[in-house]
């Protein structure tokens, strides 16, 4: 690599540099599913097609944590498609705002560990994932509450807002 282009990339950061990397690769393609990084190596997303796993295997991804509830998944067999492309799989069903429970923060965090690294957290939309792993932050790993609320958002909050306020302690949002 010539030495122009190395000193580019370490400008870039490593998440600009993975990007660029992958867009060279032929044979990684990207998800087909939009996805959000809110920390270095964990994704989260709205429901992966059956032909996404690979592709999170080439970023890094080496367990999936779906939220959907049980009833959620009626057409396809998704443990046993991440378990085929060479995944983890755990399942900690989320059924809307009641399932943002204490319990559920801890198992999240469980599947998290050690490092938050190499893993997709995903349910239909991405909103619950983001809810969850704000509480998460939170909870298990200190984070400011404010804080831990932006990072949910970049993950993929958005309806679920009020209630991740409301078990934050934070203000709600005029109008909500």
């Amino acid at each position: 690599m010539k030495m122009g282009i190395r000193r580019a990339l370490m400008r870039m950061g490593c998440a600009a540099a993975l990007a660029v990397a992958l867009a060279g690769c032929a044979h990684a393609p990207a998800p087909s599913v939009a996805w959000q990084q809110p920390l270095p190596g964990l994704y989260t997303s709205g429901q992966p097609a059956a032909s996404d796993w690979q592709a999170f295997k080439a970023l890094g991804v080496r367990t999936v944590i779906d939220l959907r509830a049980p009833g959620e998944r009626t057409d396809r067999d998704e443990a046993t498609e991440v378990q085929a492309a060479g995944l983890r799989y755990v399942q900690i069903p989320v059924k809307g705002e009641a399932g943002l429970t204490d319990e559920n923060v801890r198992r999240l965090h469980q599947a998290l560990a050690p490092s938050h690294a190499g893993v997709l957290v995903h349910c239909a939309s991405g909103n619950r994932a983001g809810a969850l792993l704000a509480l998460e932050q939170a909870q298990q790993d200190g984070l400011p509450a404010a804080q831990a609320l932006a990072l949910g958002k970049a993950a993929g909050l958005t309806h679920l807002e009020p209630a991740v306020r409301k078990a934050l302690g934070l203000a709600p949002v005029e109008g909500q």
